[in-house]
């Protein structure tokens, strides 16, 4: 079965070459990575880990559940692939070094895809110093990119979602609300009218998320109390992170204001509100993170609200100005239909 979309080309397809000569187009265009000791070609990698932990974490992406190939090339959804398994390492206050990759394809997929797919994954792990050090090739009736990433804490202990405290600052870095407006855009049709500057910022969000994968060491080092991955939703991820402190983390919408901007102009192309994307919208995978009282917001990050402890009554939770927020926030894996 070859259910590959036309629009992802013709040429040269995975079904003419053998695994070992895909291989040989694969592994020249991937980094490295200054963690690798012994990279692609044996039985397994061996990567360097000084710290003696290793943080590890894994991610898949499905076609038609998390892109589509007439909305993504092979570039994009490698991009994506790397950027959200960084973005978990990150998260813990560690710094990403190694990745291995799964994927699973239709023999009848464009050599060409694959090999941009390298080249996605070395445009987000190139510039950090992150190896992709190995994986497996199958044949299946749809893409399935499954990625395994590995991190370095490097002497720090890891900032769980379990540490915030009644007092705290609450900070996030990255975007919100951007690629859920992409997708949106997408999904009405919108992706190929012009839209100026912005619009194109929110399909490419949606398209490859830019996670702020460095700021995550940095809220480390400064003392960050708890931090998670932003992929689900803000507020469901927010809630995350209530429940495993036992606090309540209030945001204010004044604060978060400043992430409508490039918002709007897609909200006004749509007609719609564009205040469910940035509460909601998952996959732009930024860091949510809390910081002691008094203590000076790291770089790269901005305070949007406050932990404190639950009234009499009333469990930990996530309010916004006060209020709680209704019905159950974000993306559920299983609970959701499919967004792509």
């Amino acid at each position: 079965m070859e259910r590959v979309s036309s629009t992802v080309g013709e040429g040269v397809r995975v079904g003419d070459l053998g695994e070992d000569e895909l291989l040989a187009r694969v592994f020249p265009l991937l980094p490295v990575g200054k963690a690798t000791l012994l990279g692609p070609g044996d039985d397994a990698a061996v990567v360097a880990a000084p710290d003696g932990r290793v943080v590890v974490s894994t991610d898949v992406l499905v076609e038609g559940r998390h892109f589509r190939l007439g909305w993504s090339g092979g570039r994009d959804v490698g991009r994506r692939a790397a950027a959200q398994n960084l973005a978990d390492v990150a998260a813990m206050g560690a710094r990403p070094t190694a990745l291995v990759v799964a994927l699973v394809m239709p023999v009848g997929l464009p050599v060409a895809w694959v090999t941009d797919l390298a080249r996605g994954l070395a445009d987000v792990c190139g510039p950090h110093g992150v190896g992709v050090v190995g994986g497996d090739l199958s044949s299946g009736d749809q893409v399935v990119v499954a990625v395994t990433v590995h991190g370095d804490l490097e002497g720090r202990a890891p900032v769980l979602r379990s540490g915030a405290s009644p007092g705290d600052a609450v900070v996030h870095a990255g975007v919100l609300g951007w690629s859920a407006a992409g997708l949106a855009l997408l999904d009405a049709g919108a992706g190929h009218e012009p839209g100026g500057a912005a619009v194109a910022h929110l399909l490419a969000a949606f398209r490859a998320p830019a996670p702020p994968v460095d700021a995550g060491r940095v809220a480390g080092g400064a003392g960050a109390t708890a931090m998670l991955d932003v992929s689900d939703g803000l507020l469901r991820d927010a809630g995350r992170m209530a429940r495993a402190s036992g606090v309540v983390l209030d945001l204010s919408r004044d604060l978060l204001a400043a992430d409508l901007g490039p918002l709007g102009a897609a909200a006004d192309e749509l007609g719609t509100d564009p205040w469910p994307w940035l509460l909601t919208g998952g996959e732009d995978h930024g860091l949510l993170a809390t910081m002691p009282a008094g203590s000076t917001v790291p770089d790269g990050f901005r305070r949007i609200g406050r932990a404190r402890a639950p009234l009499a009554g009333d469990g930990p939770g996530v309010l916004v100005d006060g209020a709680r927020a209704s019905g159950v926030p974000g993306w559920d894996h299983f609970g959701g239909q499919s967004r792509r």
